[in-house]
């Protein structure tokens, strides 16, 4: 019996780039929100981390063998978020991911949750590359160069925009 799906079953979500830009399409269930149907604030964090993992994955940067060969992986240093906008049972909410800094042991990323044009929520994420047992280490240099690929070049790209209005 073969590992491989049924050609039934469907493929995992993944997204895709715009350009430099990783987009991340998902939808609001149940289980995302609070008694009144709003998005509950941490889940913007699972989704932004969501959108990272599949970023790197269309980077072609294996982090599950990074780990098992013992190479090190990511973690987040820091995570800045500003609320703009709630998100409500039922919307479609697309995640952008760009590069602003790529660094020997860190990236820092934006990331912003928007439903359409209007914003939802914008965060400065900085990744940094660790040892197994914690320790910053130079990421490989094919991840540095494939971050680089994407990266924006403009320093105004650090500052957060102006709030998203419905």
């Amino acid at each position: 019996m073969s590992d491989d799906l049924p050609s039934t079953d469907p493929r995992p979500q993944s997204g895709s780039f715009d350009g430099p830009v990783h987009r991340y399409a998902l939808r609001v269930f149940y289980e995302d929100t609070d008694a009144g149907g709003v998005v509950y604030h941490a889940n913007y964090i699972r989704w932004f981390e969501r959108a990272r993992s599949d970023l790197l994955d269309l980077l072609d940067i294996d982090q599950r063998a990074a780990l098992e060969s013992g190479a090190g992986l990511y973690t987040v240093a820091e995570v800045n978020i500003r609320y703009l906008s709630p998100a409500r049972l039922g919307d479609g909410v697309v995640i952008d991911t760009e590069a602003v800094q790529v660094g020997r042991v860190s990236c820092t990323l934006r990331q912003t949750a928007r439903r359409g044009k209007i914003r939802l929520a914008e965060a400065m994420v900085k990744v940094g590359f660790i040892s197994p047992d914690g320790r910053p280490r130079r990421q490989p240099e094919a991840w540095q160069q494939a971050f680089k690929t994407i990266l924006q070049s403009s320093s105004q790209d650090l500052q957060p925009g102006p709030e998203g209005q419905e």
